[in-house]
């Protein structure tokens, strides 16, 4: 009688290049407060999809998205900045 076992190397081990890069995860980390934010506007959302948004859930929402677009706009003004200081020719 013949046993089937998937080989356990195959399975488990990945190559060093399938992990994120330094730069990668740096740049997961900037990013991390706009996902966050789009994370609580999910479930702002989330949470009114079997009922009829109440004022109070019509207030987080809005607050959530207010909070989504300051996380994106400060986003984009840290990079903005970067990129004119790391130019150098301007």
């Amino acid at each position: 009688m013949d046993h089937v076992v998937t080989p356990q190397d195959a399975v488990t081990a990945f190559p060093d290049f399938i992990e994120p890069t330094n730069a990668e995860l740096d740049a997961i980390e900037q990013e991390m407060p706009v996902i966050l934010a789009d994370v609580d506007l999910l479930d702002a959302h989330i949470a009114t999809l079997d009922r009829v948004p109440t004022k109070f859930d019509e207030r987080r929402i809005r607050r959530a998205r207010h909070r989504v677009l300051a996380a994106r706009v400060a986003l984009l003004n840290q990079t903005s900045v970067g990129a004119r200081l790391s130019g150098g020719a301007a």
